[in-house]
C-alpha cells in the first residue's frame, strides 16, 4: 500500500514536471509550430529524460550576444556597409557586370541583414577534390610570411591531421602567428597531446563551445560549422573540406570525397578574416585580437569576380543563407541545380523548390547514395521524393559520397560554402557561404555538377513509390524529428 502510494506521488511529479517542462517550450521559446510539435513529442514520450534531452539540444541562443570585436569600426565596414546600401536604395550602385545588377534585391538583403559587403575585385578558384585541395592549402601554408588564421569543424588525428599540424608547428616556429579554432563537437576525438609540439612552437588553439564540465555541455546542439582559413589576409579558403583522410578518399566507408571548397584573393578575404576574428575572439578567454593593420592589407584587384561572405548561427534573429536561398530560388528564371548531402529543408523552402519545379523551371538536386546519418538520410530521401512528384529531377551520386553544397540559378548566380540544406545548418550551425554573381564561375559550377550525374544514378517517380513498409515507417520517424535532427 506504501510503495503504491509513493508510486503514484511519484507519477504526479513527472506529469506536473513534464507540463512545466512543455509550459517552457511552447510559451517562452516561441518557437516555430513544427519545432514545438516535435519537442512535445520527445517530452511526452520520454517524461523528464525528454527534458534533459531538450536543455542538452533545445535551448535557443537566439538573443545571445555571443560575437564582439570593437575594433571592426576601425575597418571601415561601417562606411562600406552604409555607401553600399544608399546607392543601391537609389538605383546608383555603379555595377561592373550584369550578374550583380541583375541580383541587386539580393545583395540588398545581405547587406542589410548580414553586414555582408559586395566586393568586386576577387579571383577565386574552385576545388572539388580533396588532394588538389590540400596540396595548395599546405603551399599556402609554406608561403606564409605573417599570419595564419585557421577553423574547421572537424580535425581529425589520422595521417593528413597530422601533417597539417606539422606544417603548422614549422610556420610556428618560423614565427609566424598561427591561431587555430576547431569544434569541440566536430572534432570529438581530440587530445591536448596532439597539439603540444604546436603550442610549444608558439601556436594557438582554441575549442569552440568546449563542455565546462566532463561530459556535460549545454551548447552541445550548436556547433560551429564553419571552414576558414586565411594566409595573410591575402587568400582565403572557405567551404566543405574538413581536415582528415576520409576527405581525401581514403575511407572505405565513404570512397571518393566529393565536394566544392573556394580559394579566394581579393577584398572578400577581408570578409572572411573578419569572420574569424569574431569567432576566435568568442572562443578564446582573453579575446586577444586587436586590430592590426597587417590582418587587413590594401590588396590590388586580383579579379574580377563579385561576391559577398555571408554568415549565419542560432544567434541571428534571421535565417541569412537560408533565406538568400530562397531568394535565388524564386528569382529563377530557367534552371535551379543543388548539391547537397542532407536534404531537410522546412516548408518555405521546400515550397519555393516545388513552386519553381510546377513553373517548368529545370530543377535538378544531387544527393549521396549512402548515409553518413541515418536519420538525416530516411529524411533526405523522403523530402528528395516530394520533389519528383513536383516534377524535379533527382540524382543519387555512386561516386563515393557527395557533401559538397552548391545552388547554381540560371547559370548566372551561384552559393558556395559550409550550409547544408537542412534544418540544422539554417538555425542550430555557425555557417559561412559566398554568394557569387559571375557567370564564369555559375558556368564552371554547372559544368562540374553534370560532369557528376554521369556517375549517378537518376531517381524515378515509379521507383520511389516502390519503397517497402519499413523503409517508409523509419522515413516517417526521421519527417517528424526532422525540426530537430
Amino acid at each position: 500500500m506504501e510503495f503504491t502510494h509513493v508510486t503514484s506521488v511519484l507519477l504526479g511529479l513527472v506529469i506536473i514536471l513534464n507540463i512545466l517542462f512543455a509550459t517552457i517550450v511552447i510559451f517562452f521559446e516561441r518557437r516555430e509550430a513544427s519545432t514545438t510539435w516535435a519537442w512535445l513529442l520527445v517530452l511526452y514520450f520520454l517524461p523528464v529524460v525528454g527534458f534533459i534531452l531538450y536543455l542538452l539540444f533545445g535551448t535557443s541562443l537566439r538573443h545571445a550576444h555571443l560575437f564582439q570585436w570593437e575594433d571592426k569600426k576601425k575597418i571601415g565596414i561601417e562606411e562600406i556597409l552604409d555607401k553600399q546600401m544608399e546607392e543601391l536604395s537609389t538605383d546608383h550602385f555603379p555595377f561592373r557586370n550584369t550578374s550583380s545588377s541583375n541580383y541587386r534585391d539580393l545583395i540588398y538583403m545581405h547587406l542589410r541583414n548580414n553586414d555582408a559587403v559586395l566586393t568586386e575585385d576577387n579571383h577565386v578558384d574552385i576545388f572539388s577534390d580533396g588532394r588538389k585541395k590540400f596540396e595548395q592549402l599546405f603551399k599556402d601554408i609554406e608561403e606564409a610570411e605573417n599570419h595564419i588564421h585557421i577553423q574547421y569543424y572537424i580535425i581529425q588525428r589520422d595521417g593528413l591531421g597530422k601533417r597539417f599540424i606539422e606544417a603548422l608547428t614549422k610556420k610556428a616556429n618560423e614565427g609566424v602567428k598561427v591561431r587555430l579554432l576547431y569544434d569541440e563537437l566536430g572534432s570529438r576525438g581530440m587530445t591536448k597531446s596532439f597539439f603540444k609540439d604546436f603550442r610549444q612552437a608558439g601556436g594557438r588553439v582554441e575549442a569552440f563551445f568546449p563542455s565546462k564540465l566532463k561530459f556535460i555541455n549545454l551548447r552541445l546542439n550548436f556547433r560551429n560549422h564553419r571552414k576558414l582559413v586565411i594566409i595573410d589576409g591575402k587568400v582565403g579558403y572557405v567551404g566543405g573540406f574538413n581536415v582528415g583522410d576520409e576527405y581525401l578518399g581514403l575511407n572505405p566507408k565513404f570512397g571518393y570525397w566529393r565536394d566544392t571548397h573556394l580559394r579566394i584573393k581579393g577584398s572578400a578575404v577581408k570578409a572572411i578574416q573578419t569572420r574569424f576574428i569574431l569567432d576566435w575572439n568568442q572562443a578564446s578567454k582573453n579575446h586577444d585580437i586587436i586590430y592590426q593593420p597587417h590582418y587587413f592589407p590594401n590588396l590590388k584587384p586580383q579579379g574580377n569576380i563579385d561576391l559577398q561572405i555571408v554568415t549565419s548561427g542560432p544567434d541571428s534573429e534571421w535565417e541569412q543563407i537560408k533565406n538568400g536561398y530562397i531568394k535565388l530560388i524564386s528569382s529563377a528564371k530557367k534552371s535551379i541545380l543543388i548539391q547537397t548531402p542532407y536534404f531537410i529543408p522546412d516548408a518555405s523552402l521546400l515550397d519555393a523548390l516545388r513552386i519553381a519545379s510546377l513553373s517548368g523551371l529545370d530543377v535538378k538536386i544531387m544527393i549521396p547514395n549512402k548515409p553518413d546519418h541515418l536519420f538525416v538520410y530516411w529524411a533526405t530521401t523522403f523530402n528528395a521524393g516530394q520533389l519528383l512528384r513536383a516534377g524535379a529531377k533527382v540524382y543519387i551520386y555512386d561516386n563515393g559520397f557527395i557533401h559538397a553544397k552548391m545552388i547554381v540559378v540560371d547559370e548566372e548566380v551561384s552559393s558556395v560554402g559550409t550550409a547544408n540544406i537542412d534544418v540544422r545548418s539554417f538555425k542550430l550551425n555557425f555557417e559561412v557561404n559566398a554568394f557569387i554573381y559571375d557567370e564564369g564561375m555559375a558556368e564552371t559550377l554547372t559544368e562540374n555538377f553534370y560532369n557528376d550525374v554521369e556517375v549517378c544514378r537518376q531517381l524515378t517517380i515509379e521507383e520511389f513509390e516502390k519503397r517497402s513498409k519499413w523503409i517508409r515507417f523509419k522515413e516517417s520517424i526521421a519527417r517528424l524529428l526532422s525540426p530537430i535532427l
